[in-house]
């Protein structure tokens, strides 16, 4: 966080455009990929530099160009600049910072959209999620998608095209945007069935009476839960200003799929708010448990305490250094003493078990 936090001081008092990383470097070195298709033929090209992919910027198929690793400069400028992209976008691609949303700049779209995915963490393999930031810039003829990791989240996408598999290779470059918006949406679903997973099991301790330790986890799991509803929730207003952008560059074909999408993204929005409330009645439900527990304690102590009051009284009255004390000179007087005592605890034990308090 402090790192971010001064990355983003660096930006302060520059003009907008300005190309500067801000966020988390994530790889060593930029990888970018290539596909070239349509639908009777194809050409993938693996980790090529910058200049290789200017020669399909005028092609008439679709070009798909992926880059990963968003930490070098140097690379979103040469891309910008011979794609003429906006330097606004340019800038926006370097900063990770940026909220899930839809720009509309001339003749191309730019989608920004966080891909989030969960990871079990030792000891007690809670569930973390980890969230990366994906720009997607749709052009007249290309598509190109900037990720901060090389985290594989779009290789089913790739698989489909390669395979031929489905309607992409017959569709143009938006269906490819709709194709690699869809899988980071398909993803949220496994996400938030793990954390449905994690907050069964927290509701199952509790329900048993066996809360943990410390409501830690609880605490984790609810900012998890924040994290993916900061991810999911403006993907709502994204995918509605997707499907009724005003540029030719999204066909009606490729609308009908959107609809689909928003339908998806709903879903996930009222998955995640239950989440949310299942996890805030989860804390309330542990602070109520451990209320309970405190109170069973107390509720033991209480009833020791008054049992032995009256039996304190009277040992200590009968400790009291007087010489003329009727009872010491008599025989049954010891006695008579522990039978008051036990006589004195017996009756209480069972009034408190007549008024239920055991």
């Amino acid at each position: 966080m402090l790192n971010f936090s001064r990355r983003r001081m660096e930006t302060v008092g520059l003009p907008p455009g300005s190309l500067i990383h801000v966020g988390e470097k994530r790889m060593e070195k930029t990888t970018i990929s290539l596909i070239d298709y349509d639908e009777t033929h194809f050409e993938t090209h693996e980790e090529i530099s910058v200049e290789e992919t200017f020669a399909f910027r005028d092609r008439e198929n679709t070009t798909w160009i992926h880059i990963q690793g968003i930490h070098d400069p140097s690379v979103v400028e040469k891309i910008g600049t011979h794609y003429h992209i906006h330097p606004l976008v340019m800038e926006d691609v370097l900063n990770s910072d940026q909220r899930p949303k839809i720009d509309r700049y001339e003749d191309c779209l730019y989608v920004v959209m966080k891909s989030i995915r969960s990871r079990s963490e030792l000891p007690e393999k809670t569930v973390s999620i980890l969230v990366e930031q994906v720009s997607i810039l749709l052009g007249p003829n290309f598509v190109i998608s900037f990720q901060e990791s090389d985290a594989p989240i779009f290789d089913p996408v790739k698989k489909r095209i390669l395979n031929r598999m489905g309607r992409i290779r017959k569709l143009g470059n938006d269906y490819l945007a709709y194709a690699l918006m869809d899988t980071i949406i398909d993803d949220y679903f496994l996400v938030l069935d793990d954390l449905e997973d994690e907050i069964e099991k927290y509701e199952e301790n509790l329900i048993l009476d066996r809360p943990r330790e410390n409501p830690y986890g609880l605490y984790q799991l609810k900012r998890q839960i924040l994290y993916a509803r900061k991810a999911i929730y403006p993907v709502r207003d994204l995918v509605v200003r997707f499907q009724k952008t005003d540029l030719a560059l999204v066909s009606e074909s490729t609308a009908v799929y959107v609809r689909d999408l928003y339908d998806h993204v709903i879903q996930l929005i009222d998955i995640v708010e239950t989440f949310r409330e299942m996890s805030t009645s989860l804390l309330e439900l542990y602070h109520t448990s451990i209320s309970n527990r405190m109170n069973e304690v107390m509720k033991v102590l209480t009833i020791i305490s008054t049992t032995f009051i009256p039996l304190s009284f009277i040992t200590g009255l009968y400790g009291m250094n007087f010489k003329y004390m009727p009872e010491l000179e008599r025989e049954w007087g010891y006695p008579a003493v522990w039978g008051i005592i036990l006589a004195v605890a017996l009756t209480l034990l069972v009034f408190f078990k007549r008024k239920k308090w055991l």
